[in-house]
């Protein structure tokens, strides 16, 4: 086909030159030959090219063989020069060719990139949006704000939406609601809350704080912030981010649980005095019964003859001892029966204790029980809730004489105070009794666990809750070769403050 081409062409020429010989026209042959050789080598390719100038150097000889040698030489030089142009043409066409192609499947493939990359994009924007969708409602449901702020200037870089809700802020009022918060801090919290911000940025570390801050309306919230530094890469702080949570709700929940637990200590302790009626029966008697007794004799002493005064007076004044002694014994019973919140204080534990001894002495009798107190000189006081403080050692004490009830052998009460190595106060509570439950040490502060028939299975798990809302930590212990020991530790006045 492509060599047909060189025959046609040439053909072509060939008889144009004749239609211009007809009508007496110059006879242009080579100019239509070029031509015919130039279409056939563009379209044809090289080798039909060749052939179509070879062609036409025959068709010339043989058909216009018109003028000398050198004109005929100077024509085939003409048809050679111009078949070794048109073969570096085509040669220049074809490299072109494959470039462009090549260019163009390069496009072709950056092209589908582009539009995998741009699909990608959307794909990444649509999840991106999606994202923010889920951690706006992620911060709403855990009210949960997010910001960010410039360290240099202290301003605001990011403020999520539940950060305006939380504060109380419209989203009109932008970054400009970010200084308008330092005025809804409560006055009492700004210091310590400032005080962590600075430390923080000194030290180019997070900070965590709680704080208060008061609405417009009135309405007091209660903030968790925790803010996280971000340096630059010479180590500079430039800016932090963190989020502050609403913990409101958390605090109102945290103070029900403590009055829910001061009420079931308060029954605990009710019920626990209840118990103990016939022994304080008897505590209260015996002062009553000596005040009565020196009252007669003291009448004695003023119905006489010649009534004598320092004997009655000696009389009188054991009197007011005796009616002393039981107003204390009521007093104390009273405190416990008490409704109130918790009253810190400084305590002295040993007081508690001898008052704990007293106080349990006829229950201790009741079963042959000898109590004694082995207690440490001169150690700290601790700050605490002395009622609270009194629940526990009475709870601890009441536990060991139920265990030495039905005990053969000597039955022993030991309490025991020293100070820890830690600088601690630690308080043990040791009896000869059955000990504790085999297999199931590990539950007897547990609630409503209780080996007792009568027992509730609350006492060692409020004990517990009370010691450790001081700051403390409460266990048991078996004794060898019988009985059980509990033992509790409270930080000392000293270490409280610290």
């Amino acid at each position: 086909m492509r060599y047909g081409l060189a025959f046609v062409s040439i053909a072509a020429a060939m008889g144009l030159s004749r239609v211009f010989l007809y009508f007496h026209l110059p006879q242009p042959f080579a100019a239509f030959a070029l031509s015919a050789i130039a279409i056939t080598f563009w379209y044809g390719g090289t080798a039909p090219g060749i052939v179509a100038t070879v062609l036409a150097s025959v068709i010339r000889y043989s058909h216009w063989s018109e003028g000398g040698a050198v004109s005929r030489a100077l024509y085939d030089l003409v048809f050679v020069i111009f078949a070794l142009l048109m073969i570096e043409l085509t040669r220049a066409r074809g490299q072109l060719e494959v470039r462009v192609a090549q260019r163009t499947a390069d496009l072709t493939r950056v092209n589908k990139d582009l539009n995998l990359e741009i699909a990608e994009r959307k794909r990444t924007e649509e999840k991106l949006l999606q994202s923010e969708a889920y951690l706006a409602e992620a911060q709403t449901l855990t009210h949960t704000g997010s910001w960010a702020w410039e360290v240099a200037e202290r301003r605001a870089l990011h403020l999520s939406e539940e950060w305006f809700r939380i504060y109380g802020f419209d989203q009109e009022d932008g970054m400009s609601a970010w200084n308008k918060r330092l005025e809804r801090i409560h006055p009492d919290d700004r210091d310590k809350r400032q005080q962590a911000i600075d430390r923080a940025v000194s030290e180019r570390s997070e900070y965590e704080v709680e704080y208060r801050i008061i609405l417009p309306t009135g309405a007091v919230r209660h903030l968790h912030s925790v803010g996280h530094p971000v340096l630059d890469s010479s180590g500079n702080l430039v800016q932090f981010v963190g989020s502050s949570t609403d913990i409101t709700e958390r605090r109102q929940a945290e103070e029900a649980l403590r009055q829910t637990q001061a009420d079931l200590a308060r029954i605990s302790r009710v019920t626990t005095m209840g118990e103990l009626t016939a022994s304080l029966a008897h505590e209260v008697n015996q002062p009553i019964a000596a005040a009565v007794t020196d009252a007669s004799t003291c009448l004695r002493w003023l119905n006489r003859n010649h009534p004598d005064l320092e004997e009655a007076r000696e009389a009188a004044s054991r009197v007011v001892k005796d009616a002393t002694r039981a107003a204390e014994i009521i007093s104390r019973t009273r405190l416990l029966f008490k409704k109130a919140n918790p009253q810190w204080e400084s305590v002295d534990l040993h007081e508690i204790i001898r008052e704990m001894v007293v106080l349990m002495s006829g229950e201790a009798a009741r079963y042959s029980i000898l109590v004694w107190a082995e207690l440490a000189a001169e150690l700290p006081q601790v700050m605490g809730d002395r009622v609270q403080l009194q629940q526990v050692l009475m709870n601890l004490t009441i536990n060991s004489m139920e265990a030495m009830k039905d005990a053969d052998g000597p039955r022993e009460l030991i309490i025991h105070s020293q100070q820890t190595e830690g600088g601690q106060l630690m308080v043990s509570v040791s009896d000869t009794g059955v000990g504790l439950p085999p297999q199931q040490a590990n539950k007897i502060f547990d609630a409503f666990f209780t080996t007792k028939p009568q027992g509730t299975g609350m006492g060692l798990r409020i004990s517990r809750s009370i010691i450790e809302s001081h700051g403390g930590r409460l266990w048991a212990a078996d004794n060898s070769p019988r009985g059980a020991s509990f033992h509790f530790t409270l930080p000392t006045e000293v270490h409280t403050q610290q």
